[in-house]
């Protein structure tokens, strides 16, 4: 669970298109923004700020090359990082890649701050194909968190527990994005899991 601090803090989420929240919600809150919502609103925490780094069609190791600009700059009491999508194109072979990358993601943050480490969501049934790498950089995520002690949100695991065997198109706008319904799905599950509470009704 995130432990929330007397004085105000600084969050920063960083990671792919996903995080960006851009264009698969349609003109709707990308799952960043209703956590947002929470911590500054619903939580009443007013003067802490929520940074989105996240930047469309990157992996980890884009991510590590800007790591100052997007997260060190900042010196954030609680860094989330969401990557993989997009890594897992590179197949099984890119796994040491990823890995490397995430470990040292993870390991540039000051001693103290939170990381929280998200796996990917699910992709339809059409674009597993593409993507049949991505349980494995599920599970490297999984192992990650375990080795550093960051707090896991596990989404491949809620929409598998949601969905089961059925094609997760309620939540997707296309084969890899979330849509709105899908980002407030990304949204309640971080929340609940690290210990921030689910939405409100809006």
């Amino acid at each position: 669970m995130i432990q929330l601090a007397d004085r105000p803090m600084t969050w920063v989420a960083t990671g792919d298109s996903i995080t960006q929240g851009v264009l698969h919600t349609h003109g709707a809150r990308g799952w960043v923004e209703h956590v947002h919502e929470r911590i500054r609103w619903q939580l009443r925490r007013l003067t802490d700020v929520v940074i989105n780094t996240g930047v469309s069609g990157w992996g980890a190791a884009d991510v590590l090359s800007e790591h100052d600009r997007l997260v060190g700059r900042f010196a954030p009491d609680v860094l989330s990082v969401s990557l993989g999508t997009n890594d897992c194109l590179a197949g099984e072979a890119g796994l040491p890649s990823f890995r490397d990358a995430m470990r040292r993601i993870v390991g540039g943050v000051a001693p103290g701050t939170q990381v929280i480490l998200h796996t990917p969501v699910l992709v339809s049934v059409s674009g597993r194909d593409r993507r049949a790498a991505q349980p494995a950089y599920c599970q490297a995520v999984r192992e990650l968190a375990k080795e550093t002690g960051a707090l896991l949100v596990d989404h491949e695991a809620h929409w598998l527990e949601h969905h089961g065997s059925a094609d997760p198109i309620p939540w997707l706008d296309d084969p890899a994005h979330p849509n709105a319904v899908g980002h407030l799905h990304m949204a309640n599950h971080t929340l609940s899991t690290t210990g921030l509470g689910e939405l409100a009704s809006l």
